[in-house]
């Protein structure tokens, strides 16, 4: 017979468990509610029957608590495919049980499950078998209060801070997020959360390895190799048949052996196939791979279907052959077939609380919306899950390199035997499933737990270092051909564990807006090799904010009860207070708040890309390799580090970050001279006094193409108090795949000083800068170098002038507009918090006089709607069209 592979999704129920009832068998008798969907969690389920308030909206985060201390039931009953028992062989695949689950079928115990991350697999005879009514029974046990008793066993530990959880959190494989983070509430969760199926066999196909081999450049040769292991009868298996694809179904090569095994097939494709390559640099071109089972007179006993891409991908750590401001060091950079490129990308989290209520569209709005940000990399941070299949297969799609953490954040993690050996067995669960997807591009060991041993002190060991520098690398390399790069923990470099080194490996900078509390104005002075951690925070949509708030009107303001309930960052208050204190006008207005801590996190952010994007200067002066922001998304409505909020509302900052790595980009920094040699030290533009000697200007370009480019160098000089301007011109080439340095010069201004002790007058002039094609006169890149800090700028009427025709707005002004943030208010928008359908192509902008622009906004036409704008000057906003 043939493999058949039976879905366990229909007919479920669940009840929670009664603690007065002494067995649990017992309760399969008695009240159930059945199941909405199907895979299912227990929140989810509670919230649709009515019984709970949603845990997003206000204070009602505090009132579901009592679902992680108790215990929950499903249960379920299934027949046989057809009744028909000609098998020999059965299992049941259970793909995610989040977390601790023992396993009932039809009265037996067939399973204890306590490892969220893992696939669980269990062999079944005949006789636990019926042809129909077979019960299918779990009892999820409460994961809070296992932790507090391997607590009590194995010693309380450091794990993170009280925003993180408690502490105990790390002695079970759960998704660490839902124990509470700086970003996201306490809600422990419990469920069937992934696929559950009944395979019944006599051969079946264990496992298939498709290994896409390219060769080194320069050469890039092509292969395919496939490993294939059988289950169950191995003597029914009399050989294979695999097929490789193109998508479109035409078949490239195929084959058929007459054995199972190791390397049953090992194609030479060259010129065959093309290669796979991360957005940005060619085509995303990939492959189906089909592989059959086949028995006595070829019959099909069973089929795998895998989709692959060929590609090399390798993480060069190399010495650097000229010194930056930290010294010379080694890179950290990502190099695929052949080319080495800068990464520019997100940190992301779990998209939602409940992850049982993620769509295939919910990913793949998330991320399309990174790539059609230009970014090329998604991080997934280790305090998560390892995400379902589909998350990757839209990697593969977008061209989106993955960079995987194994799931271990801020804490330091046990290595007892049984934990040492339930890990490696996630490792190898995952590693498999993940290795064939060619947008992975590195595996990484954990999230901050060396940096959180070196920032608490006074730790003598880090018992997960076995499972860092042992257990994982050793599976990455023994699974991953072609070879997939391990990194031990992200941030790491240097010696003695040095987290901070900047010079080698990568780094987390959280020196600005926590740590150190540094000005965002350091953010150029302060990177590495490769930043894969970084960010400021800031509130999202206001219509979000009015979410959760849920007519609450007493507290809709900034510092209210409802807003710290939903800001889980470590003292936000007091880092709020500082950076908007040194940067903006106090308000006590809650949309002027929102929309200038959002320029906030949109200014600091796009300054660190474009400064450290700078840092790609060549071969051997490759001295930032990535940059990565803390993060794309969050997993409720809250004010966070998110570039885009919980409903996918893009918020200013995703909009200056796409501008910065568009392929071709311009860069300006503005550097203040002292009054006084005593002076505080390193004035960051008229920060302080709005006095100074003088000011420089530097402007560069970056060009992340592989060949040069001819462009034309425009900049513009306007006083924001008179009507003085100025302007120059140069012809430049933009070298590629680098930055190139333009112009270094003084920045003007309409007062001439007699001296060099008069002040200077370019406290008040506004620099802009355009990157012109140099053959079709096409504006590639422009960017705004305004006087700091924004709280002692006047800033003038820009003279609006917006026209809205279709699905294109333009936008011209008469002076100078800063962070002109468009939005849009549907009529009938119905549910609070419901996603715009519109999508913009740029946003946040800066516009200069004489320079209007266009911006596309899909899904605007015909729409009954008001499109607002806000810019400094006039934060609250305004309607400037109405359709």
């Amino acid at each position: 017979m043939a493999a058949i592979v039976t879905p366990i999704s229909q007919n479920w129920h669940w009840k929670q468990r009664d603690a007065s009832v002494a067995s649990v068998l017992d309760e399969v008798n008695s009240s159930w509610s059945p199941a909405t969907s199907f895979p299912s969690e227990v929140h989810v389920e509670l919230l649709k029957a009515g019984r709970i308030p949603d845990p997003f909206i206000g204070f009602n985060e505090h009132d579901v608590q009592w679902i992680g201390d108790s215990e929950w039931l499903y249960l379920t009953k299934f027949g046989l495919p057809g009744q028909d028992r000609s098998f020999k062989f059965a299992e049941l695949l259970f793909e995610g049980l989040d977390t601790l689950c023992d396993v009932y079928l039809n009265g037996k115990k067939i399973l204890y499950a306590d490892n969220m991350f893992r696939t669980w697999k269990v062999a079944l005879s005949g006789e636990d078998l019926r042809d129909a009514d077979n019960v299918l029974f779990l009892h999820f046990q409460s994961a809070k209060k296992l932790a507090k008793e391997l607590e009590k066993q194995f010693g309380r530990v450091r794990a993170g801070s009280t925003n993180l959880g408690d502490p105990s959190r790390v002695y079970v494989r759960k998704a660490q997020y839902g124990w509470r983070w700086d970003w996201g509430p306490e809600l422990m969760t419990c469920g069937p959360y992934r696929a559950i199926s009944l395979i019944t066999y006599n051969a079946h196909i264990e496992s298939a390895n498709t290994r896409a081999h390219v060769s080194a450049a320069p050469a890039l040769s092509r292969s395919l190799k496939v490993d294939l292991s059988v289950a169950g009868e191995a003597s029914a298996a009399k050989g294979a048949k695999v097929v490789l694809k193109q998508l479109d179904g035409t078949a490239v090569r195929e084959e058929k052996v007459q054995q199972v095994g190791k390397e049953i097939v090992n194609w030479d494709l060259e010129g065959k196939v093309d290669l796979w390559w991360p957005v940005g640099y060619g085509s995303q071109t990939l492959y189906n791979v089909e592989i059959s089972l086949l028995g006595e007179g070829d019959v099909v006993l069973d089929t795998v279907a895998k989709r692959i891409g060929f590609r090399t991908v390798e993480l060069i750590q190399e010495p650097l052959e000229e010194a930056d401001r930290y010294g010379t060091g080694t890179t950290f950079l990502f190099e695929v077939n052949g080319v080495r490129m800068f990464m520019g990308g997100s940190n992301w989290i779990p998209a939602h609380n409940f992850l049982t209520q993620l769509t295939v569209d919910n990913y793949r709005a998330w991320l399309t919306l990174l790539r059609d940000g230009n970014q090329n990399m998604v991080r997934l941070w280790g305090g998560g899950v390892y995400e379902p299949d589909v998350f990757y297969d839209i990697c593969d799609e977008l061209g989106v390199l993955v960079w995987q953490d194994f799931q271990f954040a801020c804490g330091v993690y046990p290595a007892h035997e049984e934990f040492v050996q339930n890990v490696k067995q996630e490792a190898i669960d995952n590693v498999k499933r993940l290795r064939h997807h060619p947008s992975i591009a590195l595996f990484c060991g954990n999230n901050e737990d060396y940096q959180m041993v070196l920032q608490w002190g006074g730790i003598a060991e880090l018992p997960a270092r076995v499972l860092y520098e042992d257990v994982f690398p050793s599976v990455v390399a023994e699974l991953c051909d072609p070879p997939i790069p391990y990194h031990r923990g992200s941030p790491y470099g240097g010696k003695g564990w040095d987290t901070a080194d900047p010079t080698i490996g990568d780094v987390h900078q959280w020196d600005i807006w926590g740590g150190k509390e540094w000005p965002w104005q350091e953010y150029p002075f302060h990177g590495g090799r490769f930043v894969s951690e970084f960010g400021i925070p800031a509130f999202p949509d206001v219509k979000t904010v009015d979410y959760w708030l849920d007519g609450n009107v007493k507290d809709r303001w900034a510092q209210s009860k409802s807003m710290a309930q939903h800001d889980r960052a470590g003292a936000h208050e007091r880092r709020f207070a500082i950076v908007m204190n040194e940067n903006f006008r106090l308000t006590s207005e809650l949309e002027t708040h929102i929309y200038n801590t959002q320029i906030m996190q949109s200014e600091a952010v796009s300054l660190a890309y474009r400064a450290w994007r700078r840092e790609w200067r060549g071969k051997g002066k490759q001295f930032n390799a990535g940059v990565l922001v803390w993060q794309l998304n969050d997993c409720w409505p809250v004010v966070s580090w998110a570039i885009a909020d919980f409903f996918l509302r893009a918020k200013p900052v995703y909009y200056t970050i796409a501008r910065e790595l568009k392929p071709i980009s311009v860069g300006a920094f503005r550097t203040v001279t002292q009054n006084r040699e005593n002076d505080r030290p390193k004035q960051f533009y008229e920060f302080g006094a709005f006095r100074s000697v003088s000011a420089n200007i530097d402007v560069w370009g970056q060009n992340s193409a592989l060949e040069p480019r001819k462009v034309r160098l425009e900049l513009s000089f306007v006083d924001l108090y008179s009507d003085w301007t100025e302007s120059k011109t140069l012809d430049a080439t933009l070298l590629p795949n680098q930055s190139t340095e333009l112009v270094s010069m003084r920045v003007p201004g309409p007062q001439k000083p007699q001296d060099q002790n008069a002040v200077d007058s370019s406290h008040s002039v506004v620099v802009g800068a355009r990157l012109v094609a140099a053959d079709s006169g096409e504006v590639l890149a422009r960017y705004a170098d305004w006087p700091q800090p924004f709280r002692l700028v006047d800033f003038p009427d820009p003279k609006l002038d917006v026209k809205v025709e279709g699905e294109k707005v333009t936008v011209a002004v008469e002076r100078p507009a800063k962070g002109l943030f468009f939005t849009v208010d549907e009529e009938g928008e119905g549910v609070l918090g419901k996603p715009e359908e519109v999508r913009w192509s740029d946003n946040a902008i800066d516009v200069f006089p004489g320079d209007p622009q266009v911006l596309e906004v899909r899904g605007l036409a015909g729409k009954r709607a008001k499109l607002r704008v806000a810019y400094m000057g006039s934060e609250h906003g305004s309607v400037v069209h109405q359709q």
